[in-house]
């Protein structure tokens, strides 16, 4: 997870395509734009998540960014806990790993841990026997 700048609390990485279409590529770039980390690799090829968000208005590099509608596409990437982690000084404050279980309670924003998060790793939960299973 990342402590971001702009919303002050603790959030897992993410970024903006910007026209890529090849959105699993733009998803490991910016976890290693992001965490430092340059071995990142898909657990599963397919989307995992897709939600609807919305942005508050917020400043971003001295510049005003109106209220608008993210596009939230996820995927279950896999890199090595030990790697060296180093945040990006310009978005995050830090960045640091958080076993599953306690993960949510990391975020500051309730939204994001009610409906968001946790969502995410009951799916991730129900699954991981068979993602287990796989690696043998």
């Amino acid at each position: 997870m990342a402590y971001h700048k702009i919303y002050d609390s603790w959030s897992w990485l993410g970024g903006h395509a910007d026209g890529d279409e090849d959105l699993l590529a733009v998803a490991i770039k910016e976890v290693q734009e992001e965490s430092g980390i340059q071995q990142v690799k898909p657990i599963l090829p397919d989307i995992f998540s897709l939600e609807i968000l919305t942005v508050d208005g917020h400043e971003k590099n001295g510049n005003y960014v109106p209220s608008h509608l993210h596009l939230n596409i996820t995927y279950l990437l896999m890199a090595d806990d030990h790697a060296p982690l180093r945040c990006k000084p310009d978005e995050n404050k830090d960045v640091a790993w958080f076993p599953i279980e306690t993960a949510i309670a990391q975020s500051s924003e309730p939204w994001f841990r009610e409906r968001i998060y946790a969502k995410l790793n009951r799916k991730l939960l129900a699954i991981l026997p068979e993602l287990k299973h796989q690696e043998h």
